[in-house]
């Protein structure tokens, strides 16, 4: 009878750990993890908080030399809200290859096709939802090249 309740509690264990989801994440860090903690992995990969453009109450801006976007955190507390990526590209036919591509490599990862409310030549969204957020690409080509990358948090249900 113990071997029978040992057996029953270890495969009750397994299913247990084997259903555990990934965190939603950007960029291989995960979203849920203290602010300070996401900040300090992001200074570790040579971002720099850019002071000028950043609120420190419910913004931060982060640049570094070697990517062509900045990363616009928002937060509440401790608790990271959404990160987005815009970025700094000189034609629109640049922000549409990358959106592209970006788009491509999303439904790659996720293996899922994204929601697009919007699907022109110059004015394209998609999103992706996933167990832990959405992911939203926005290109908007209308006076300038624009193209951004927002992961949102869900809201945790209450």
């Amino acid at each position: 009878m113990k071997k029978l309740i040992v057996i029953v509690a270890a495969v009750a264990a397994l299913f247990a750990c084997s259903s555990e989801k990934a965190p939603f994440n950007y960029r291989g860090l995960a979203m849920n993890m203290p602010l300070t903690q996401f900040m300090d992995s992001l200074q570790a990969r040579g971002f720099a908080v850019d002071t000028a453009a950043s609120d420190s109450g419910k913004t931060w801006v982060l640049k570094s030399e070697g990517v062509p976007y900045h990363v616009l955190l928002a937060f509440k507390g401790e608790k990271l809200l959404m990160a987005q990526e815009n970025y700094t590209m000189s034609t629109n036919d640049s922000t549409r290859d990358a959106w592209q591509e970006l788009r491509d490599n999303l439904e790659k990862e996720l293996g899922t096709w994204p929601n697009m409310p919007k699907h022109g030549d110059d004015h394209k969204v998609a999103t992706f939802e996933t167990d832990g957020g959405f992911i939203t690409l926005t290109l908007e080509n209308t006076y300038s090249p624009n193209l951004n990358v927002r992961y949102t948090v869900k809201e945790e249900e209450k």
